[in-house]
């Protein structure tokens, strides 16, 4: 799984993209706002592990995730 953290411009808040090893997106969420994209996707239990990777990567870079 990737992560990906999007700076968000003037109005548009940051944004967090999941994806998966095809690159395909399973969740697009609000960095403030992950627990409904996560429990949706069925990595609600997960939600702390990725925010913390999502708090320590800098915008515009992937992170490669093992979950």
């Amino acid at each position: 799984m990737y992560v990906i953290k999007v700076k968000g411009v003037a109005k548009i808040p940051d944004y967090v993209q999941l994806r998966d090893d095809s690159f395909t997106l399973l969740a697009y969420f609000r960095v403030d706002r992950p627990d409904k994209s996560l429990d949706k996707i069925g990595l609600g239990d997960r939600a702390d592990y990725i925010m913390d990777i999502v708090k320590e990567l800098p915008f515009g870079q992937i992170k490669k995730i093992d979950l």
